[in-house]
């Protein structure tokens, strides 16, 4: 599960929903603080078991340099549910929401970031529209590794597997809860409820992706787009090592993050920002040395 210590909002972030031809999707709406010149847009996807809320502790930063974020509920997520009436949460189609969603901000090519899981998404759906210089300015993994996770996380995927169709999620909750963390009680509410919000099916199917998830690392090194990989440690999900060759064959730029674990984006925001910023609006592609 992503995790989370804070719920502190931006004063100028907007809660929507954004109306798409696959569905209505929930978002944060940040635009640039203050006077701060437009510098982009970028689409901040959460992984397995997240929301938009995950990235709330880096808003402030990137939108004080001028970057207008829209943080994302996938499909089956928290507030966004089913998005549309016969909801399919195949890869593919989770993945062509990111394309859907950001054809609908009508804003130009965005960066697009994908946290653990959200970085498959992010992958799949730049490999499916062959990196269109109409939809990404660039793409960003974060904590998301080339292929199969750690046997650790294969083995609570498996258990979740064999629970989530029998068991309600009030019962699972006890099991899938963070442990040993000491966590604000208004956020430790929020994770419950943000739990209890999830799609049963959705939560199946992405388990299942994850167990099956291909390395299609090379078919994304083929693509002419600016790439950039960020890896919080320890992480147990995927090998931060395994990451960094991920990036050298991308030809990507790679920030490592110690300290900042599989949720660096909560743990080390400031240095997630300054990475995202320098990427983004300066070193914009530099390739890992």
């Amino acid at each position: 599960m992503s995790q989370l210590l804070s719920l502190d909002i931006p004063e100028h972030a907007r809660s929507v929903r954004l109306r798409t031809e696959r569905g209505v999707f929930a978002a944060l709406d940040v635009p640039p603080a203050g006077h701060a010149p437009a510098r982009g847009t970028a689409l901040l996807v959460p992984g397995f078991m997240g929301s938009k809320e995950d990235f709330l502790p880096m808003l402030p930063a990137l939108s004080a340099d001028g970057v207008r974020v829209i943080a994302l509920d996938c499909r089956g997520q928290y507030e966004t549910g089913d998005a549309s009436p016969t909801p399919s949460y195949s890869q593919e189609d989770l993945a062509g929401d990111l394309v859907a969603v950001t054809r609908s901000l009508g804003a130009g090519p965005v960066h697009l970031l994908g946290h653990s899981y959200g970085g498959s998404l992010v992958r799949t759906a730049v490999i499916a529209t062959q990196a269109d210089p109409a939809l990404w300015a660039s793409v960003t993994l974060m904590n998301f590794g080339p292929g199969a996770v750690s046997s650790w996380q294969r083995e609570r995927l498996h258990l979740l597997l064999s629970v989530v169709d029998s068991m309600p999620l009030a019962e699972i909750w006890q099991f899938v809860r963070s442990q040993g963390q000491d966590v604000p009680e208004d956020v430790e509410r929020f994770l419950e409820r943000r739990w209890m919000s999830n799609r049963p099916s959705q939560l199946a199917a992405v388990a299942q992706h994850m167990l099956g998830e291909t390395d299609t690392t090379a078919d994304l090194a083929r693509l002419a787009i600016p790439v950039s990989v960020i890896s919080g440690t320890p992480d147990e999900t995927w090998d931060p090592d395994g990451v960094e060759r991920m990036a050298r064959q991308l030809g990507a730029g790679f920030v490592r993050i110690e300290g900042g674990g599989h949720s660096p984006n909560v743990h080390k925001p400031a240095e997630v920002a300054s990475a995202l910023i320098d990427f983004w609006l300066t070193r914009h592609g530099a390739a890992v040395a």
